[in-house]
């Protein structure tokens, strides 16, 4: 590799976990500020003007509350279970294209390695339930694990039908790439060929953020705090920052296989007349508002829905999503077989 490639690399990298956890305190802002909305109520209003700074006084606060650590938890496994969580957290945006050249790597297997490394987000949750040694912390990994486990069946195979359809669409042979994905949306959006997949795909995504109303596995009225019930200082921050990130790398994934990514509506009337770097800022800007709706969407959900029942939850997972998926892939497979 040339020492230019690996320093655009390292830049490249920077810039995007920096741009992250910039954003995950805007997220924040944002959560808050929209319950205030649906609540009737102002929010933040008090820290900064309009209440902007209100994010890093929390980070201020959280760096110097004392780190609680139980004693007759397992300390190792306790300290590794929030670094697990945030280092997969970042990991999961390595290969989102922000634009068609702003990427960290374009790889021939992107969403499988998307799929892959979400899938194992599971496990710092789950450490952290067990390693503190509380039946509330373990309760809450053990649902997180049941749910991560029901639900991602279904969005697998939502996934697969998109996957289908960028085989059909697609000029690019390589069709398991995100950015085949996105060009096999130049003409129409995934959404409206398979609207039953974005459903599944975005509902699945919910379970996998651990989002209301699919928070079982923190529950507060159940379980204290679930997994992260015996979590101070910034332990508990980087849990709180890995489920940020998580719902922006969702919204991002689902703005990827659904939402034509970085791609301008009736991009390729104009796009040869605009200067490339215009054109990438363009793109960029495209994304990230398709992401913001995305993460508005799921603020919105957490404050207009009331959490599920556990048995609820498994029920929808096993007997509606799963069937419903598996339906859904055939019919998709039917149909490009006969067009």
């Amino acid at each position: 590799m040339e020492f230019a490639e690996l320093g655009r690399i390292l830049a490249t990298i920077l810039s995007i976990v920096g741009g992250l956890i910039t954003a995950a305190a805007g997220m924040v802002y944002a959560e808050r500020k929209v319950a205030a909305l649906i609540q009737q109520r102002e929010g933040p209003n008090r820290v900064g003007p309009w209440g902007l700074l209100q994010p890093f006084a929390d980070v201020l606060k959280l760096f110097i509350k004392e780190d609680i650590v139980p004693t007759i938890s397992n300390k190792f496994a306790h300290f590794l279970a929030p670094v697990i969580s945030l280092l997969v957290a970042l990991s999961a945006v390595a290969l989102i294209p922000f634009a068609h050249n702003i990427y960290i790597a374009d790889v021939n297997i992107g969403i499988l390695y998307t799929l892959a490394i979400t899938s194992i987000a599971v496990y710092g949750i789950t450490l952290s339930g067990w390693s503190s040694n509380s039946k509330y912390a373990l309760l809450g990994g053990l649902r997180s694990s049941a749910q991560m486990i029901s639900y991602e069946l279904a969005m697998g195979l939502s996934v697969v039908s998109v996957i289908l359809l960028t085989n059909h669409f697609s000029t690019q042979s390589e069709y398991l790439r995100l950015s085949s994905i996105i060009e096999a949306q130049t003409t129409v959006w995934n959404i409206f060929r398979n609207p039953i997949g974005f459903l599944i795909f975005l509902t699945c995504a919910f379970a996998e953020c651990n989002r209301a109303p699919f928070d079982l596995a923190e529950a507060e009225q159940e379980l204290v705090g679930g997994f992260h019930t015996e979590y101070s200082s910034m332990k508990f921050g980087t849990f709180f920052l890995s489920e940020y990130v998580n719902m922006f790398s969702a919204s991002a994934i689902t703005s990827i296989l659904f939402l034509g990514g970085y791609r301008i509506p009736f991009q390729g009337l104009f796009a040869d007349s605009l200067h490339p770097i215009l054109l990438s800022v363009l793109e960029v800007l495209m994304f990230l508002g398709k992401v913001s709706f995305l993460i508005f969407v799921f603020i919105w959900v957490r404050w207009t829905l009331p959490r599920f029942k556990y048995n609820q939850l498994m029920n929808i997972g096993w007997k509606v999503f799963l069937p419903l998926a598996l339906l859904n892939l055939v019919v998709i497979a039917a149909i490009l077989l006969f067009i």
